[in-house]
């Protein structure tokens, strides 16, 4: 594994989501931070993202939760690592796919492939070390969540070539950010119902905001080099839109409860996190980079309140 080339050999960041003098810089070994910075480890929010939609169906899908809570906990921890693998992977293989627009954005030129850290050649080797992770945990699951698991990489392996032929990209990394609401479901039942299909359209509806906000922070360079993101279709009309993308989300995670059946808390603790995305686009800039990655990494939070609402409507 390449040492990180130093002094000029790695673009100077301008604005950028890199910690220079992070967690990886103080703890990781020189040899391995490009792969740590690579697989976005130490930017966690993508994996909170693609996990939140495992966990909320998994918790959907069990019918006593907190009787059954050593194989709820075991469920979430798979899901959990495999978050991480696969999220991983996927940010790999846009960073393969992508290391020429990457050295031409601001944001992205200091990433390991632009900047010379990790050739493609290695880059591919530690594409296939996480994808034969991601398997051994895969084949904890069942039939179904297996089969599922591996459709999932057509998605994996396409969404970066998105931003080439559609202005909306953002729709095809929910189609992919959101499989695990099919296969959490289908961990517990060994099949994919109705609440797991209209959680995976809600996660869709979802994604189109808060990723339409993480691509304001590009949209001029963007713009310069050709590449195509729904923040550019949408332009100054972005708010409305992404008002209706999470009244969607809103609606749509309400009626995936009440398709499984949840209880009176539902609702009520569900509406926290509808207020959290009226909070997102109300005091959001959409000119501001800062303000711009901050609404997205909030986001989190918005899963953990549907996370709750969900186990409160299973008391």
């Amino acid at each position: 594994m390449p040492t990180p080339i130093p002094g000029p050999g790695i673009p100077q960041p301008g604005f950028t989501d890199i910690r220079q003098n992070g967690w990886v810089a103080r703890l990781v070994p020189a040899r391995l931070r490009p792969y740590v910075t690579l697989a976005r480890l130490d930017r966690p929010i993508g994996t909170w993202l693609l996990l939140f939609p495992c966990w909320w169906s998994v918790a959907l899908a069990m019918p006593q939760p907190f009787r059954n809570w050593p194989t709820l906990l075991w469920l979430m921890a798979l899901f959990a690592v495999g978050a991480v693998l696969m999220r991983g992977a996927g940010c790999t293989v846009n960073d393969i796919l992508d290391r020429k627009f990457d050295a031409m954005v601001e944001r992205t030129r200091s990433r390991p492939i632009p900047s010379g850290q990790v050739s493609v050649r290695q880059a591919l080797v530690f594409l296939g070390l996480q994808l034969l992770v991601s398997l051994l945990i895969l084949v904890q699951l069942g039939t179904t969540a297996i089969g599922l698991g591996v459709l999932s990489l057509a998605l994996v392996f396409t969404y970066p070539l998105m931003k080439r032929i559609t202005w909306w990209p953002q729709a095809f990394l929910g189609l992919t950010f959101n499989w695990g609401a099919l296969m959490g479901w289908a961990a517990v039942q060994d099949e994919v119902g109705w609440p797991a299909l209209v959680l995976y359209a809600t996660g869709v509806a979802w994604t189109l905001g808060y990723d339409t906000i993480y691509a304001h922070q590009d949209k001029e360079d963007d713009a310069r080099i050709g590449v195509k993101s729904t923040a550019l279709r949408l332009g100054d009309q972005s708010k409305i839109w992404i008002y209706g993308f999470y009244t969607l989300t809103y609606a749509g995670i309400g009626i995936s409860g009440r398709l499984a059946g949840l209880g009176g808390l539902f609702l009520p603790v569900l509406s926290l996190a509808c207020l959290q995305l009226a909070w997102q686009v109300a005091t959001w800039r959409p000119d501001d980079q800062g303000d711009c990655l901050d609404k997205f990494k909030s986001n989190r939070w918005f899963g953990w309140l549907v996370l709750a609402a969900i186990l409160a409507g299973k008391l």
